[in-house]
């Protein structure tokens, strides 16, 4: 499948595919159990790295592994919080992507929108740096879910409101999807205001554009 799906990239000049998506069948309710692939993370951590596999396989061609992590509902995804133990969250929640990470490095991730023990996924270094670039040895990039850290969310029914632009800089999440003005604006103010929740360096900037700058390059063939 991955295969078919990367010589239909390269007709088309795709470069990165937003699939596939390997979170865990939690409830037959969810909203994307028809996309997700198993309640097993063996299986769906398996399944998604052949994938992967198949379509890198192709030149100039990466998936999108996603939701990172604990995106366990469709309706109001972006006003939850997963709960959830450490033990729960590496045996079950996260090993589908260690697993897809550690056997076909895919080229990119996607983060989810809900928070996980209060934080939200695209903000949290714990999660993006320390255990999936520190401990799981993943090259890629990091991209937000769309919206993820737009300010209309406030107006949908979250209680949460949205993340931050700057804490995805600080936590390694690349690229801000699709970028606006008042996220420039909180960027901006990170770098300067040291009272800013997420108060960030160049440094952190140039991390995350080095990474950006590595997977065009890696992906610029056609």
């Amino acid at each position: 499948m991955g295969n078919l799906v990367g010589s239909e990239m390269e007709t088309f000049g795709i470069n990165l595919w937003l699939a596939p998506a390997l979170n865990i069948q939690r409830s037959p309710l969810c909203g994307r159990d028809f996309e997700y692939y198993s309640e097993d993370p063996l299986i769906s951590g398996k399944i998604a790295a052949a994938i992967t596999r198949g379509v890198q396989a192709h030149n100039g061609c990466g998936t999108v592994i996603k939701h990172f992590a604990c995106n366990n509902q469709e309706t109001n995804r972006y006003g939850s919080n997963s709960i959830v133990e450490e033990r729960a969250l590496r045996e079950i929640y996260l090993k589908g992507f260690e697993i897809c990470v550690k056997e076909s490095q895919p080229k990119a991730m996607m983060t989810s929108y809900n928070l996980i023990n209060g934080e939200h996924a695209c903000n949290s270094r714990k999660l993006l740096k320390n255990i999936l670039r520190d401990e799981w040895g993943y090259k890629g990039i990091v991209m937000t879910d769309w919206f993820a850290t737009q300010r209309f969310f406030t107006g949908l029914n979250s209680k949460y409101g949205a993340g931050s632009a700057a804490g995805c800089i600080k936590a390694g999440n690349d690229i801000i999807m699709p970028g606006s003005t008042w996220d420039l604006d909180d960027i901006i103010d990170a770098l300067s205001n040291s009272e800013n929740q997420y108060a960030i360096t160049k440094a952190d900037l140039q991390k995350c554009t080095c990474r950006i700058l590595k997977c065009i390059a890696e992906l610029s063939c056609f």
